[in-house]
């Protein structure tokens, strides 16, 4: 695939480091300023985004109406513009590093590149997610079920290929330490040693 060609001749540990630390400055904004400036009024509710399993219209008008004028504010103002920002930081970052972490061990042409693009997934799940619940805020008090039920099943997919991407960021350090503990070079050091 000529995409994975072109992200893996200018992929680089420097340029993933980089991106790593952007994406978790946006993500520390979001976990320590924009959502509990939504759930101020309702700290015991989960926000649609944080909500891996789901969430029922029943639950979306309680959450919609526990956090209150403010809270729906805050939530279209403050929290969707930042996760406007994150989805696509997510996505690159750890598409890159996948890509980083395959090719220290796979060959260029292996297929499993193709797993690199998890991370893009659960980004695009969750720019839908966020349509979702951008369609829900500007519609209360007014429940569409068909809308909450459609941006849950989007919260689930991004959730799932969230965990998917971990599983395979650690099979790919795995590989990476494994490589290094027993590649040849590292024999040869050792053997010099003695």
């Amino acid at each position: 695939m000529q995409l994975i060609k072109n992200l893996q001749k200018y992929v680089s540990g420097r340029l993933v480091l980089v991106l790593f630390i952007l994406t978790m400055i946006v993500y520390m904004l979001i976990l320590l300023y924009s959502i509990p400036a939504v759930v101020v009024q309702a700290p015991e509710m989960r926000l649609f985004d944080m909500s891996p399993t789901g969430y029922s219209p029943e639950y979306a008008e309680s959450l919609l109406t526990a956090i209150g004028p403010g809270g729906r504010e805050m939530y279209l103002t403050r929290q969707l513009p930042i996760d406007l920002i994150y989805p696509g930081l997510f996505a690159v970052t750890y598409t890159l590093m996948l890509i980083w972490l395959f090719g220290k061990r796979f060959d260029a042409k292996s297929k499993i590149f193709l797993l690199a693009f998890v991370p893009s997934a659960a980004g695009l799940f969750d720019y839908l997610e966020n349509i979702g619940i951008v369609l829900m805020l500007k519609s209360f008090p007014k429940i569409n079920p068909m809308l909450v039920h459609v941006s849950s099943i989007f919260s689930i997919l991004k959730s799932v290929l969230t965990i998917s991407f971990y599983v395979l960021l650690c099979y790919g350090l795995i590989l990476l330490f494994v490589r290094r503990k027993h590649s040849p070079e590292t024999n040869k050091i050792n053997a010099a040693d003695r």
